[in-house]
């Protein structure tokens, strides 16, 4: 998902990259915000920067501060990387303004990046190619409200919602079927986390996605950790859910979780249950999630099967910290400071 790529690789790797002499040229604003380096301490040895003009600064919104605070919750994770905002313009577009920032690390002689994006007037949304995601100082709490209040999955670890990881995904999919191991790792490596299964069946592509989904909130009904078998035997077999055999699929997958075929066959028919699946996949949806498997790390939405598992597993501690999530694997290091 090209989305949640852009949060997770940072908007350098997959943002067009310009010199800032192509910045459009503007007039000194007589409040122009202090121009400051994020992150930069006395272990770099010295400014990768090149100096800035604060003539590029000429929007009163967003602020730097919102900016830093933003681009701390998509980078933050990575204690190498460090940024300075170099402008925040007006645009041809009313209240649109467009932010430039360059990007390094704190590595001799790294590579200098320059990337940009634009946030919409109401300050709510940030636009880069053809991406759009939350902006602000906290751009993930709306989502993470969201997801508190409707994720309604199977779920193993903590039983509360403090820390909430809920992974999207579809039970015809193979990727998703790959992105399991990963999810067991995790649920290891986070026993503070509660970590929910939510059922989005891409129903255009995967016609027994649906009906699965149904069996699956049917089976945790009857037992909530017979789900996991039931979810792994499915995605054992899941090249059997066709016409031909994928009623037979669904129903050897319940017997092997130890429950009921028939009962379950009964349960998935009911329009109460077709209800809670398709309010899943609206929820998903209004999450922001528009492809499996994804993960919803307290809000931040993450592309599960493209994020390296060391890095993922740093976005899901930074997170926690973020968050005050306090306990084992919730921080694996000191959340680093702005402005320094």
């Amino acid at each position: 998902m090209k989305i949640s790529h852009w949060m997770v690789a940072g908007l350098a790797s997959v943002l067009s990259v310009s010199a800032m002499a192509q910045a459009p040229a503007a007039q000194t604003p007589a409040n122009a915000p202090p121009l400051q380096i994020n992150s930069l301490d006395a272990t770099t040895k010295a400014d990768p920067f090149p100096p800035v003009n604060p003539k590029f600064f000429t929007a009163a919104s967003p602020t730097v501060d919102t900016v830093n605070s933003f681009l701390k919750q998509l980078w933050g994770y990575d204690a190498n990387r460090i940024w300075r905002v170099e402008a925040i313009q007006t645009t041809a577009a009313p209240g649109v303004a467009k932010v430039v920032v360059f990007v390094s690390e704190r590595t001799a002689n790294a590579k200098v990046q320059t990337t940009a994006f634009f946030v919409t007037p109401d300050g709510a949304h940030a636009l880069a190619g053809d991406g759009v995601v939350p902006f602000g100082a906290t751009p993930f709490g709306e989502t993470r409200k969201l997801v508190q209040a409707k994720a309604d999955g199977a779920s193993r670890g903590a039983t509360g919602k403090e820390f909430l990881l809920v992974e999207f995904a579809d039970l015809q999919c193979p990727h998703c079927k790959d992105a399991q191991a990963t999810m067991d790792q995790i649920v290891k490596d986070f026993p503070n986390a509660r970590v929910v299964y939510q059922s989005f069946p891409l129903v255009d592509i995967h016609p027994f996605a649906f009906k699965a989904a149904a069996y699956g909130y049917c089976v945790q009904k009857q037992k909530n950790d017979a789900f996991f078998p039931y979810a792994a035997a499915v995605y054992a077999t899941h090249e059997a859910l066709t016409a031909e055999a994928g009623d037979a699929t669904l129903k050897a997958a319940v017997t092997k979780a130890g429950l009921d075929p028939a009962a379950i066959d009964t349960c998935a028919a009911t329009q109460a249950t077709k209800d809670q699946v398709n309010a899943s996949i609206k929820f998903a949806e209004e999450a922001g999630v528009d492809q499996t498997p994804m993960l919803s790390v307290n809000g931040h939405v993450l592309p599960l099967s493209q994020v390296p598992y060391e890095t993922l597993k740093s976005i899901i501690a930074f997170q926690a910290a973020l968050d005050g999530v306090n306990g084992p694997g919730a921080e694996t290091r000191k959340v680093p400071s702005l402005g320094k």
